[in-house]
């Protein structure tokens, strides 16, 4: 296993990417649109390792949105039969890496064939901490605080008792912090009903790249925009206090 580099203060403890403009970037080219979503991946893995690289520990990916089964069945067919290639082809070196996968999101209206794969991927890089890649798959914002609400009251929990916190252990990402940074490629300026709950805080860069082009400059880029602001979470900026006298 490599090991990480040091995280420097300012780089983030989590990342989210929306993984957008793979259609667009096979459009260009006049190429089917799979060809783009097969790219998509290869960036990923590029993204995955340049990222545990520059210390971050948690990195969560958008791959696909409970709205995205609305796209051409052609096109989500061949999706499905990429994640099986994906987890295939990519798997030994990720966990070789040091990379623990985590899938999240509703899995009831995939095939027990996807299913038993993201398993197979969980179960074998359970034990890896190098960084851990959360991919979000047939996966909303809404849903996400839905179902947590769901489970709040499967559980008992009464109204009075359900703050924050204890929603938040029901969340789909419970096991790790709220993301620091939230970047989206493509040219879009929306979050797109992804991490509604988790991204409150989150510092947002957006990006023209399409994401099968999305490499290390361009997540250095983001870093830097990252590394440059000053998070507030709502209190006043440090800079006010200073100049506010006694």
């Amino acid at each position: 296993m490599i090991d990480p580099i040091e995280r420097p203060a300012a780089v983030p403890r989590h990342v989210a990417i929306v993984m957008d403009g793979n259609g667009r970037w096979a459009k260009k080219r006049y190429m089917p649109r799979f060809f783009g979503h097969k790219q998509g991946v290869d960036a990923l893995v590029r993204t995955v390792l340049a990222c545990a690289d520059r210390g971050v520990e948690y990195l969560t990916v958008f791959a696909f949105s409970s709205e995205n089964w609305k796209r051409p069945s052609e096109e989500v067919s061949g999706l499905m039969g990429l994640v099986l290639v994906a987890v295939s082809k990519y798997l030994a070196k990720l966990a070789g890496d040091g990379v623990r996968v985590r899938i999240v999101g509703d899995r009831a209206q995939v095939s027990d064939k996807l299913r038993e794969a993201w398993q197979h991927a969980e179960d074998s890089t359970r034990h890896n901490t190098r960084i851990n890649l959360s991919v979000a798959f047939n996966y909303g914002g809404r849903w996400d605080i839905v179902q947590a609400c769901r489970q709040a009251m499967a559980a008992g929990i009464r109204p009075e008792e359900l703050d924050e916190e204890r929603l938040n252990s029901y969340m789909a990402l419970s096991y790790a912090p709220d993301p620091d940074l939230f970047i989206r490629t493509g040219g879009e300026v929306r979050i797109s009903n992804f991490l509604l709950w988790q991204a409150a805080y989150s510092e947002l860069v957006f990006t023209d790249c399409l994401w099968p082009e999305f490499g290390t400059a361009e997540l250095d880029a983001a870093l830097a925009q990252y590394a440059r602001r000053e998070r507030r979470f709502g209190a006043v900026p440090s800079r006010a206090l200073a100049t506010s006298g006694s």
